[in-house]
């Protein structure tokens, strides 16, 4: 693994997006790697629960890569798009406890990651958000996630506006499910996630699986919708522009 780190413990999966360097942005190989690391988990007896952070304290996933985003065009975005739903799925299809260790921020991508866990845990550094459209995308994805946990009109607030909220916010209006201490934040996941691998673990599977049928339908109709809206958007251009203009303020 070149993106991502992943090692067993205690039968728990420990994976962590490991490009610190990049504020641990998902791109192809890093999405990739994922899905290669989460493909054993419901089937091998001896992996129980999964928990997901990120290298760093700097940040869970600051998004996608917009170094690879910005080179798609209104052809290519749907490829973008498909590679972005067999990354989803591998989370959303976990038929074990999955838990989320924000740790930093978690923004676009990052924040849709979090939202796929059944459970996020954050620390004080902890900032989430959806800010695609301020660098011209459209947000779909994320809506839909957002708006299971937040309801119509926050999840309208953070879409719109693109701001991210801070730790104390996050928890309150449900985009994170509890507050450590940064220091704490990995062990209180494990323990976390240990406490539902003690679940019994065919009601646990079942219990997942009900969740998702009823959900099924909007899911495939806000992917059905990227598939649509993300070509026109970089049609238009402002993707490329927005994220040109972004890019070289970082530098």
């Amino acid at each position: 693994m070149q993106f991502i780190d992943v090692h067993d413990e205690g039968g728990i999966r420990i994976i962590t997006l490991d490009r610190p360097e990049a504020r641990n942005a998902s791109h192809a190989g890093m999405r990739s790697e994922m899905i290669t690391a989460l493909a054993p988990v419901n089937d091998d007896s001896a992996i129980r629960a999964v928990v997901i952070t990120g290298a760093g304290d700097k940040a869970f996933c600051a998004g996608n890569d917009l170094a690879e985003t910005r080179g798609l065009n209104e052809r290519t975005s749907g490829t973008w798009v498909a590679d972005l739903r067999r990354h989803h799925d591998a989370i959303r299809n976990l038929d074990k406890p999955c838990i989320g260790a924000i740790n930093g921020v978690a923004a676009g991508a990052g924040l849709q990651i979090a939202l796929l866990c059944d459970l996020r845990i954050g620390q004080p550094g902890t900032r989430i958000g959806q800010p695609e459209i301020n660098v011209g995308l459209a947000s779909v994805i994320g809506v839909q996630l957002m708006e299971l946990a937040l309801g119509h009109s926050r999840t309208q607030d953070l879409a719109l506006s693109g701001r991210l909220v801070m730790a104390d916010e996050a928890l309150r209006i449900g985009l994170l499910d509890r507050l450590v201490a940064a220091e704490a934040l990995v062990d209180e996941a494990l323990q976390e996630a240990r406490l539902l691998a003690e679940k019994p673990p065919n009601a646990f599977r079942l219990s997942k699986l009900r969740l998702r049928e009823m959900t099924q339908a909007a899911w495939d109709s806000a992917f059905e919708a990227a598939f649509r809206l993300q070509p026109l958007a970089y049609a238009s251009g402002e993707p490329q522009a927005s994220m040109a203009r972004f890019l070289d303020r970082r530098r």
